[in-house]
């Protein structure tokens, strides 16, 4: 998860991610964003995050993303 907290950190350094629960319904974080965050999870984690992942459910938290990477990694 350190590696995620990475990613997320160098997208945008002042949120708290591990106390967020609602970065895209709150307008923390934008479909740019999101898109930035998709292709470095995709390198990082090797892994496929089809159109209809990126959704807010996957991505509202810290917690929430870790969840969607590893379920796409097949753990």
């Amino acid at each position: 998860m350190e590696t995620l907290r990475n990613i997320l950190m160098e997208i945008d350094d002042s949120i708290d991610w591990n106390s967020k629960k609602a970065l895209i319904d709150d307008g923390l974080i934008d479909s740019f964003a999101v898109i930035s965050l998709v292709a470095e999870l995709e390198d990082q984690f090797s892994i496929e995050v089809d159109t209809a992942e990126i959704i807010p459910e996957n991505f509202n938290s810290l917690e929430a993303i870790w969840n969607m990477v590893r379920r796409l990694q097949g753990k």
